[in-house]
């Protein structure tokens, strides 16, 4: 079947270069048939505009229509006072959990016994969090797979989660309505670290996962150390932006950026997306292009007549299980 999809494609004249020298070998799994740079080391792994092509189950990526990342153009935001705050629970204690080089992304896992979980500002239900994602890019300001008003940045962290409420796992709330939430926090280069970067990738941890399917256990991480101290957000309707590109996930964009230094992302572009023995491919570039928005709304918690407003108050503020909220400015 795979091979039938590369002569397909051969025929179509997308892969006319490689067809007479590259074999569509067969792939372990469907977890194997995608990358985010087309391979053509003796086989051919599709790129992002072949996705939708080599698997059926993954057509969405190809015909969907809300469709993620996506630009965000701050003038058609309609601004909505009526969204509450961000909502974190932890059980009031730090996470544990391990953090993995998949090949693809710096991925986190939380201890599946410990509930993380996030409410609030779109969300009608309570989110688990399940992975937090890191992608970036080769060359600083570019990275993030979301772009706000035209403009990258270095880095986007992906806290995936999913509605515990109404589906027993990721796998099954992936495929249905209401399934996922991800929030994103975008990074810029800058001289005061984030505490919660750092301690990912200071240069005991970072190390640690220099390849392909290395692993790293942490513990007492404080979550709440990830976002900004105080945040407006913009959210939307649209999808994962891996195989199979459900389109299941309420997207939630924090709209001020956090640091990460220039040391630390130079640490992430020395991660291989390959296994020891193979030829090192450094992981960054890990972006899927950008989507149309299409007739999709947006939607933020901050008046887009008054871009230079600071944020005040308690809605511009994560709220944190056992803390007491802080008192709303006006």
């Amino acid at each position: 079947m795979r091979t039938g999809v590369h002569v397909g494609l051969c025929l179509l004249g997308v892969l006319t270069a490689t067809c007479m020298a590259v074999q569509f070998v067969p792939a372990k799994t469907y977890e194997d048939w995608w990358a985010y740079k087309e391979t053509l080391h003796g086989s051919f792994v599709p790129g992002p505009p072949f996705w939708g092509l080599v698997n059926s189950a993954w057509s969405l990526c190809a015909i969907g229509k809300r469709q993620s990342p996506v630009d965000v153009n701050t003038s058609q935001m309609v601004y909505d006072p009526f969204l509450p705050p961000l909502r974190l629970s932890t059980g009031g204690k730090k996470i544990s959990g391990t953090m993995y080089n998949t090949g693809r992304h710096v991925s986190f896992r939380p201890d599946p016994l410990q509930l993380v979980n996030v409410s609030g500002g779109p969300l009608l239900y309570s989110h688990r969090l399940q992975e937090i994602r890191l992608h970036f890019g080769s060359e600083d300001g570019f990275g993030s797979e979301h772009q706000i008003d035209g403009e990258t940045y270095s880095a986007e962290v992906q806290l995936i989660h999913y509605n515990q409420e109404l589906y027993p796992n990721i796998s099954e709330a992936s495929r249905n309505p209401n399934g996922l939430a991800v929030i994103s926090i975008f990074a810029n280069i800058g001289p005061s670290p984030n505490p919660f970067l750092t301690r990912l990738l200071n240069r005991e941890t970072i190390t640690r996962i220099s390849y392909k399917n290395d692993a790293y256990l942490l513990h007492d991480l404080s979550l709440e150390d990830l976002y900004p101290e105080t945040f407006g957000f913009i959210t939307y309707q649209g999808s994962m932006t891996t195989p199979p590109c459900y389109e299941t996930a309420t997207w939630i964009l924090i709209d001020r950026p956090i640091n990460i230094t220039s040391v630390q992302i130079h640490s992430l572009r020395l991660l291989s997306q390959n296994l020891p023995s193979q030829i090192f491919r450094s992981m960054s570039d890990n972006s899927r292009p950008l989507q149309p928005l299409l007739h999709r709304s947006l939607r933020g918690n901050r008046d887009p007549r008054r871009p230079t407003r600071r944020c005040k108050g308690g809605n511009f503020r994560l709220h944190v299980d056992g803390t007491r909220p802080p008192k709303t400015v006006a």
